[in-house]
């Protein structure tokens, strides 16, 4: 499926940006379908293989592709900003080539793993060293909550939003802050429907998806995330399914890390002089609150990004599961 919208957008010279304002040429496109085929060939042939025996040819198309659906995945959290707050995309292509980015990187990360472990004579499932053949059903551990020094570093790291949301609520209750009115900041605000709606009701759109996030998060570290709990209409006690909040968490966080950490890196390179300030935009009219309101905004988006990480790489390993009647691998 990726590689033929790939090359169906590459012969319709229509092709939808991965970035924005950043459009790949059909070339490249017909290059992200041939790789996605050969990675597609690779998973099938790496099932075929010996257990530990290996297929040498197997595993760089299976990580090549991998890497390029990861990275075409990053304006996943943007894309989905844009669709929910009501404002509308350009058509779907540019969602769906985001979605369809990283629905293959979950499937191609998925056949790396096995394909590494089959190499290593390991369970393609597990990663257990266990013989005979994967008959049985995996086992998952039982909910745990992460270690503490992980639950307090994503609670540090989610502080980073308090300034950022409480510049963008003051705006959103009728104040100024940073330099700037409540009206002009509606004013460039855009026209969202649904963001037009909860900011009558003073809450901002985006600080209400920043707190999606964060319940993200906590839901990574504690027992709660792992099986519904009692306030769960229709699924408590259910457990709950593993991909469900890994893969936004880690769709996320490898894209508001890297760019909240580059805005800070700007914001104080900007402030002492390095680097030039920012040149003013509407509704701002100097460059001091901008460079603020950058700051503010770097902190928010690597917090976020980086508690997600620590969460996410915590809960991966907290919910490994193992072949039943097998013990897992530390």
């Amino acid at each position: 499926m990726y590689a033929a919208a790939q090359a169906g957008w590459a012969a319709a010279g229509v092709p939808p940006a991965p970035i924005p304002t950043v459009p790949l040429p059909a070339s490249a496109r017909l290059a992200l379908a041939v790789i996605a085929a050969a990675a597609g060939a690779a998973a099938l042939a790496s099932r075929r293989t010996a257990p530990g025996r290996g297929n040498p040819w197997a595993g760089p198309p299976l990580l090549l592709g991998f890497v390029m659906c990861a990275a075409g995945t990053t304006g996943a959290p943007m894309q989905f900003v844009t669709l929910v707050s009501g404002a509308g995309a350009e058509g779907v292509a540019a969602p769906l080539d985001v979605a369809l980015h990283a629905t293959g990187a979950a499937l191609l990360l998925g056949a790396w793993l096995a394909h590494r472990r089959r190499g290593r004579g390991r369970c393609p499932r597990c990663g257990g060293a266990h013989p005979g053949a994967v008959t049985g059903r995996l086992a998952r551990p039982a909910p745990s909550r992460a270690p503490a020094r992980v639950r307090v570093a994503a609670w540090l790291l989610l502080g980073g939003l308090l300034p950022w949301a409480g510049v963008k609520t003051v705006w959103t209750l009728g104040g100024g802050a940073l330099g700037v009115s409540a009206r002009d900041w509606r004013t460039g605000a855009g026209d969202a429907a649904v963001a037009d709606a909860t900011a009558a009701a003073g809450v901002d759109f985006t600080v209400l998806v920043a707190a999606a996030g964060a319940f993200l998060a906590l839901g990574l570290l504690y027992p709660w995330g792992q099986v519904f709990p009692r306030w769960t209409p229709f699924l408590a006690g259910r457990r709950v399914p593993r991909a469900l909040p890994l893969v936004p968490a880690w769709l996320t966080a490898l894209t508001l890390a890297p760019y909240g950490c580059a805005l800070l890196a700007y914001a104080a390179l900007a402030a002492a002089g390095v680097l030039p300030p920012p040149a003013p935009v509407p509704p701002f009219t100097g460059p001091a609150g901008l460079t603020w309101m950058i700051a503010f905004g770097g902190l928010a988006f690597a917090g976020l990004g980086l508690a997600l990480l620590a969460g996410a790489i915590s809960y991966t390993a907290r919910t490994r599961p193992a072949c039943e009647g097998v013990e897992a691998p530390a």
